[in-house]
């Protein structure tokens, strides 16, 4: 994998409200120049693994949008290197090209080490986890229940019954792949395809396990316990690793990414770690000063109003905001101060009112 740190919309030359036309359009051309079947120059390879791998995180829109907000590294936060290219159409783009450009996978694997056919990882899982303004203000555990699959405990994965074994596919010899061969005119097309006989596991079962059906895998739900740190905002991800599907003949098992929750409060506004709440007065209050009961999340404070207090002045309470994420310092809370102004005063309130302001302009 590249460890260039370029921007990815600089790679594929698109503006980043390119749309996902450009974006394909600008990685075919590309690929016409650098793919390695075509340019034999020494860089021409690293090029063609750095415009891939922007292409596959710009042309998907989730991880385009992880990309826009956290750059490359949270992109490699959330996802894995298998991750970054799943659901690329990059067999489309080539097949497109023409036939110079076949056997797409085993270039791939090539490059990047890895595979399309035979056993895989399991797959990732997103769970969804709702919580409220209050329950990040300091590290919470919850236990969350995810349906998933496992590896079977009778079988242990084999998906042969016990006393029995399983048996290398004679067809792929055990690798889960055959080759077709096409011819194309002056071209010779090799693809790698998953195995017919044994659908890409490598082996057949003769005696499928009666708990999983020869699968090797079982629907399990089963609890797992998150940790939250405090001061988390809405859409923050948690990747827990291996706890996503069951991989497939003992590869290694998918991911859980925990993606956080928080809907808008009734009383709170939050901005980063900042709190915001609205407090109102009667105008005599303002003029005069006064003290208010305000809430905030660790419970009621009182604070000062001075006299003179205009309508939309803001007072700061210290400390009394959400953690900073990964960080001993708390954010504050700002009261708003509204000033209401009563609609139809009495008659004594109007004499008062009327005497205020003969004396203030006299």
């Amino acid at each position: 994998m590249s460890n260039s740190a370029r921007d990815y919309y600089e790679i594929l030359g698109v503006s980043r409200n390119a749309t996902q036309d450009e974006i394909k359009n600008a990685y075919r051309k590309l690929a016409l120049q650098y793919h390695p079947d075509r340019n034999k120059s020494p860089d021409a390879e690293g090029k063609f693994k750095e415009m891939s791998e922007a292409y596959a995180v710009l042309s998907d829109q989730e991880k385009r949008k992880q990309y826009d907000t956290t750059g490359r590294e949270g992109v490699y936060q959330k996802y894995g290197q298998e991750d970054i290219f799943r659901g690329a159409d990059f067999s489309e783009i080539f097949r497109d090209m023409g036939p110079g450009f076949g056997g797409v996978d085993d270039l791939f694997g090539q490059l990047f080490g890895r595979s399309r056919e035979g056993p895989r990882q399991g797959a990732d899982l997103t769970y969804r986890l709702q919580l409220r303004l209050e329950d990040v203000i300091s590290d919470l555990t919850r236990e969350i229940e995810v349906p998933r699959t496992e590896v079977c405990e009778t079988c242990r994965g084999s998906g042969a019954a016990p006393g029995t074994s399983r048996r290398t596919c004679t067809q792929c010899s055990g690798s889960g792949q055959v080759q077709r061969v096409q011819s194309t005119g002056f071209a010779r097309i090799v693809r790698a395809e998953s195995c017919p006989r044994c659908g890409g596991r490598g082996y057949l079962v003769g005696s499928p396990c009666s708990e999983c059906r020869g699968s090797g895998k079982t629907r399990k739900v089963r609890r797992i316990r998150v940790v939250i740190p405090a001061g988390v905002d809405d859409g923050h991800t948690l990747r827990l690793r291996g706890e996503g599907e069951a991989g497939e003949n003992g590869e290694p098992s998918g991911d859980l990414y925990v993606v956080i929750n928080i809907p808008p409060h009734d009383v709170f506004k939050r901005k980063d770690s900042d709190i915001y709440v609205d407090t109102k007065i009667n105008a005599i209050e303002a003029i005069l000063g006064t003290e208010v009961r305000v809430p905030t999340l660790y419970g009621d404070v009182v604070i000062s109003i001075p006299s003179g207090t205009q309508p939309g002045s803001l007072f700061r309470v210290r400390g009394k905001g959400l953690p900073r994420l990964d960080s001993t310092w708390k954010g504050d809370e700002f009261v708003a101060v509204s000033v209401a102004i009563p609609r139809s005063p009495s008659g004594r309130q109007r004499e008062l009112l009327k005497k205020y302001i003969e004396e203030g302009s006299s």
